[in-house]
């Protein structure tokens, strides 16, 4: 994934591109703090680190759009909004709701689940599988209302 960064970023320099440019440096400058904050712990960064560390940054956005829309500043709602184009451009296709039911029931399936004490085995499972392409929010209620019942 870092190599896509600097491909991307290259070419939005060379097309003067500078939203592009400006973002994906932001997201380059996240990365090295998150290689700097592994490091710190002896770790490395891998791709679902990467992948979780871009979902953060679009989840972010979307709450600071939601703001300036509230408070009337389209243009930095505006700003935000391509921001989140650009970082989403980066994450792998999400899953429909059909696909993440699917995808929950062969978790548990698989975890042997059975009941609300297994979640989190369920939870990683879908994490280990499915990073970058499922809102694991939205996950973790669906596993929860599933183990619960």
């Amino acid at each position: 994934m870092r190599e896509q960064f600097t491909s991307e970023l290259k070419t939005a320099m060379k097309a003067g591109d500078k939203r592009r440019v400006e973002t994906i440096r932001m997201i380059t400058a996240a990365l090295k703090d998150k290689d700097i904050e592994a490091r710190g712990q002896g770790k490395t960064v891998s791709d679902e680190d990467i992948l979780a560390l871009l979902q953060k940054m679009v989840k972010s956005r979307r709450e600071s759009k939601e703001i300036y829309e509230k408070a009337g500043r389209a243009d930095l709602a505006t700003q935000e909004g391509d921001e989140i184009a650009i970082i989403e451009g980066f994450l792998p296709q999400p899953l429909s709701e059909a696909e993440v039911e699917a995808a929950i029931g062969a978790a548990i399936a698989e975890t042997g689940a059975a009941s609300i004490k297994d979640m989190g085995k369920v939870v990683a499972a879908l994490k280990s599988k499915y990073a970058g392409q499922v809102d694991f929010a939205k996950a973790s209620a669906a596993v929860k209302a599933k183990l619960g019942a």
